[in-house]
């Protein structure tokens, strides 16, 4: 099998990634709430920075074409799906803008040889920013402006003949709708039991819930957080404690190298910071674990 992302306790495959592309450059900032410092030239460069990273830690990456389509968020291939031991989950997005990408992510599924066990429609939705796996069996989803419980009820349905479960957890308001709450913005795993978390706006079910697994939670720098917008919590797993994150954040990723973490970094002032999408957000995991070739 050469697909499943949900165990954590193994290095990442294969992943997803897009580029920004054409879409990215003819973005209209107001449209998609990007902030000042938005670059579409210097976000091109930055994204293939995280994408030499990736590849050189021995990842395979699946390239998502990058058309002029109009979809600019579509770079963050995190939201529109995940990928289980079996098979893909294909979601609805909260944010108008982005909901035809979900046909863009089944497509290319289909083209990967990765089934399809089951798809969001109507009113339900879900951005798999609101998700992680708890461990390989329990799916944890934060409720909130992109993620609905219509939404958390499908996926329920879809993974409960596969023997997972979720667990759902209110997010607060913050910022507001417009911007991009994720649970994943609170929280980012950094192997199968260890993770950086954002206390303040951390539910406290979840806290509770991940301090009773054994989890090790080390607590982001405020200061850090508030500067970048969240950015300095989103932080990509390669493997357990081998990371990736935008540069800029020292204390940090002095947290994390003092907890056992290997951390690499990126430029991402013009894609990450202006467009509230970090390395995690930038690909989709369909395998953790040795690729087994028939």
């Amino acid at each position: 099998m050469s697909f499943g992302a949900e165990d954590r306790s193994k290095p990442l495959t294969r992943v997803i990634m897009r580029a920004p592309g054409p879409a990215m450059a003819a973005a209209n900032p107001a449209d998609w709430h990007y902030g000042p410092g938005f670059d579409p030239v210097r976000a091109g460069e930055q994204h293939a920075e995280l994408a030499r990273i990736v590849a050189d830690s021995g990842v395979q990456i699946h390239w998502l074409p990058s058309d002029d389509d109009g979809l600019s968020d579509a770079v963050f291939v995190q939201d529109p799906s995940f990928v289980t031991r079996h098979g893909a989950v294909v979601l609805n997005m909260g944010k108008p803008l982005r909901r035809r990408e979900a046909a863009l992510h089944a497509a290319f599924y289909e083209s990967l040889g990765v089934p399809v066990i089951g798809q969001l429609s109507g009113d339900a939705t879900v951005e798999s920013g609101d998700c992680f796996w708890l461990d390989p069996q329990t799916l944890a989803i934060g409720r909130g402006a992109r993620t609905n419980q219509a939404g958390i009820d499908a996926v329920r349905e879809i993974l409960r003949p596969h023997g997972q479960s979720i667990m759902a957890f209110d997010l607060p308001y913050w910022t507001g709708p417009a911007a991009c709450l994720h649970l994943m913005s609170l929280v980012s795993p950094l192997g199968p039991d260890i993770a950086l978390i954002h206390a303040p706006l951390l539910p406290y079910a979840l806290w509770s819930a991940m301090t009773a697994r054994g989890w090790t939670l080390l607590h982001a720098p405020e200061d850090e957080f508030m500067a970048s917008n969240g950015l300095s919590l989103n932080v990509l797993a390669l493997a357990p404690r081998d990371l990736v994150m935008v540069d800029g954040f020292p204390k940090t990723r002095a947290l994390m190298e003092e907890s056992g973490c290997r951390v690499q970094v990126f430029e991402g002032d013009a894609l990450c910071i202006a467009c509230e999408g970090g390395p995690t957000c930038l690909t989709r995991p369909v395998l953790r674990g040795p690729v087994l070739r028939a």
